[in-house]
C-alpha cells in the first residue's frame, strides 16, 4: 500500500511557516446586524441529522459561512485555532488544512489555493465557508430550498448510508462461523510468487487472480501455489490500477478452484468482524480474525482498516466479513504498532476493476515493465546514479518519507563502487529512532536490488545526515564537525553504511 503516513509532518511545520510570516488584514471580522438577523433561520444539517449550532450561520458574497467547531465536530474531523497566529488548522486522518483568518487562500496538503471568502472571526467564534471545507474533505454540499437548509453529506455518508436499500428493508444474510468460512474459501486464496518477492492472491476466475499491485509490479516471472501443492504458472497482468493497488492477473491454465464472487453490494461496517486469509511471511494460507477499526479514505481510494493480523505476504489476501462476502484486498499494516492497525483495499475498486477486463486484456495478459532494469552491468556511473535519484529518492516509513538526496556514485582506488546519499536532517533528528527498523529493513531491500542488478560488484552504499550550524555542536567526533567560517559548523556522519557482495554487512546510527 502507497499510503503517504506522513501528515503529522506537515502540521507543525506549516504551522511554523504561518508563526514566521506577517498576517495583514486579521481581524476580529464584525458581520452586520442585518446579515446575522437573516442568516439566523439558515439551518446544518450533517449526515441527516439537524445541527444544533453554537452562533448562526451567515453568508458572505453568496458563500455559506458556519461555526468551524459545530460543522467539524460533526464530521469527526479536528480543528483548532491558533490564536496567536490567528490560524485555522483542520485535520482528517490524511488532509490537512491551513487558513488565516481574513485571507483568501487555505493550504491544502501544502498546496496553496485561492478561496472566494476567507476564514473569519465573530464574537471569538471561527467561521469557515462550509462548501470549501466539505469538499477538501471530500464531502459533498447541497441547499435544501424548502427547509432553508445547508445539506452536508460526509464521504462515508455517501459511500455507506445512501447504498442502502431505498426502501429500507433488510436483506437476511447467513453468519457463518471462522471454521465454516475458512472451509468454503481456503483453497480461493493462493500464495504468489514471483522473481522479486512473495504475496497473495484471491482466485476471482476460471484462470484469474485479484492481488496488489505492488505485489507483482516489478516482476518478469510468477508462480502460484494452491494450498493442494499444486503450482502453476502465471502468463501476465490483465488489467491494473496503481493508485488503488490492484492487478487481475492469468494464469498459464485453468484453476480448479472455487472462485471468490464480489461487487459492490457488501458489508462492511466499522465494528464488524472480519476475517484475513493470506500467506504472511510465507505461511500459506494463515487466517486471523478482528474488527473492522475504521473506514479511510485517500486520494480516491477507500479504504477498510482492521485490526485482524497481516504481515509481509499477506498482501494481495482476502478479508472477508461473517458472511463470507469479499469486502477487501489486505494491503499493507504499520510495523511497529503494538495496536495492529492494517488496512485492505475496499472491494469496491477490486469490482470496478474487474468490469473493465475485455477479451483483448485476456488474451494479450504479460507482465508489466519493471520499474528497475534487469541489469547495470556495463551502465556508464552517471546512469546509475540517474537511477539512484529517480527510484531511491526517499525511504517509506510509518512516520513518513524520509528524503534521501545529492546521490553520487563512484569507483574508488580499491575498486568498490561507492554510493553516497544525504538524509532529510529533520526527518532524521525527529523520527530517526522509531523508523529505525523500517529503515534497516529498506537498507536489505536496497542491497537485494542492487546486487541483482550489478551481481559481481563490491558495493557500499553511505546515507549521511548532514546539517549547518551557527553554533559549534559538542560531543562529537573531532571529524564528524568543521568550520565553514563565518561561524558556521557542519556537522555530518553516515547513519546508514551497507557493504555487501555475497554477503551483507549493515552498519546503522539510528
Amino acid at each position: 500500500m502507497k499510503m503517504r503516513w506522513y501528515k503529522v509532518v506537515v502540521v507543525p511545520m506549516l504551522t511554523v511557516g504561518l508563526l514566521l510570516s506577517p498576517l495583514t488584514g486579521i481581524s476580529n471580522t464584525s458581520i452586520s446586524a442585518a446579515a446575522a438577523k437573516n442568516a439566523e433561520s439558515i439551518n446544518l444539517m450533517v449526515d441527516g441529522h439537524k445541527v444544533k449550532l453554537s452562533a448562526p450561520i451567515y453568508k458572505e458574497n453568496g458563500v455559506a459561512m458556519a461555526p468551524m467547531k459545530d460543522l467539524l465536530d460533526w464530521l469527526d474531523v479536528s480543528s483548532v485555532l491558533e490564536k496567536k497566529s490567528q490560524t485555522l488548522i483542520i485535520r482528517d486522518s490524511n488532509i490537512t488544512i491551513t487558513m488565516a483568518i481574513g485571507k483568501k487562500e487555505a493550504i491544502v496538503n501544502g498546496k496553496t489555493m485561492k478561496i472566494d471568502t476567507a476564514a473569519a472571526l465573530k464574537n471569538d467564534i471561527p467561521y469557515v465557508p462550509i462548501r470549501f471545507i466539505t469538499e477538501q474533505l471530500e464531502g459533498l454540499v447541497e441547499w435544501d430550498k424548502a427547509s432553508n437548509s445547508v445539506v452536508v453529506m460526509s464521504w462515508y455518508y455517501l459511500d455507506y448510508e445512501e447504498n442502502e436499500e431505498s426502501e429500507g428493508e433488510e436483506i437476511a444474510l447467513e453468519k457463518f462461523s471462522s471454521a465454516e468460512l475458512v472451509n468454503m474459501f481456503d483453497e480461493s486464496v493462493v500464495m504468489i510468487m514471483t522473481n522479486r518477492g512473495s504475496g497473495s492472491g484471491v482466485v476471482i476466475g476460471e484462470d484469474l487472480i485479484l492481488t496488489n499491485y505492488h505485489v507483482i509490479e516489478d516482476g518478469t516471472s510468477a508462480t502460484i501455489s494452491t494450498i493442494y501443492e499444486d503450482e502453476i504458472k502465471v502468463k501476465g497482468v490483465v488489467v491494473a490500477n496503481e493508485e488503488a493497488d490492484l492487478a487481475i492477473i492469468r494464469t498459464e491454465e485453468p484453476l480448479d478452484l472455487l472462485a471468490v464472487e464480489f461487487g459492490y453490494d457488501y458489508e462492511a461496517r466499522k465494528g464488524d468482524r472480519v476475517y484475513a486469509i493470506g500467506s504472511p511471511q510465507g505461511l500459506q494460507n494463515t487466517v486471523s480474525t478482528g474488527l473492522i477499526s475504521n473506514m479511510a479514505y485517500e486520494q480516491g481510494i477507500s479504504y477498510i482498516q482492521t485490526n485482524a493480523q497481516i504481515d509481509h505476504g499477506s498482501s494481495g489476501g482476502a478479508l472477508f466479513n461473517e458472511y463470507g462476502q469479499l469486502v477487501g484486498i489486505t494491503t499493507s499494516g504499520y510495523d511497529n504498532s503494538v495496536a495492529d492497525l492494517n488496512f485492505a483495499v475496499s472491494s469496491y475498486h477490486a469490482a470496478m476493476l474487474f468490469e473493465t477486463i475485455t477479451e483483448e486484456n485476456v488474451n494479450k495478459a504479460k507482465f508489466l515493465t519493471p520499474s528497475l532494469p534487469v541489469t547495470l552491468v556495463g551502465a556508464p556511473l552517471n546512469d546509475v546514479q540517474k537511477l539512484m535519484k529517480e527510484e531511491f529518492s526517499a525511504v517509506p516509513t510509518s512516520d513518513g518519507e524520509a528524503k534521501l538526496t545529492d546521490w553520487e556514485v563512484k569507483r574508488d582506488s580499491d575498486g568498490w563502487l561507492v554510493f553516497n546519499a544525504n538524509i532529510d536532517p529533520v526527518f532524521y533528528l525527529y523520527y530517526g529512532a522509531s523508523s529505525a527498523a523500517e529503515m534497516r529493513l529498506w537498507s536489505v531491500n536496497l542491497s537485494h536490488e542492487l546486487h541483482a542488478m550489478l551481481p559481481d560488484e563490491k558495493i557500499q552504499v553511505v546515507i549521511s545526515f548532514q546539517r549547518d550550524y551557527d553554533f559549534q555542536p559538542r560531543n562529537l567526533k573531532q571529524e564528524e564537525v568543521s568550520s565553514l567560517g563565518n561561524n558556521k559548523w557542519r556537522v555530518r556522519y553516515p547513519v546508514i553504511n551497507i557493504q555487501f557482495k555475497d554477503q551483507l554487512y549493515i552498519q546503522t546510527r539510528i
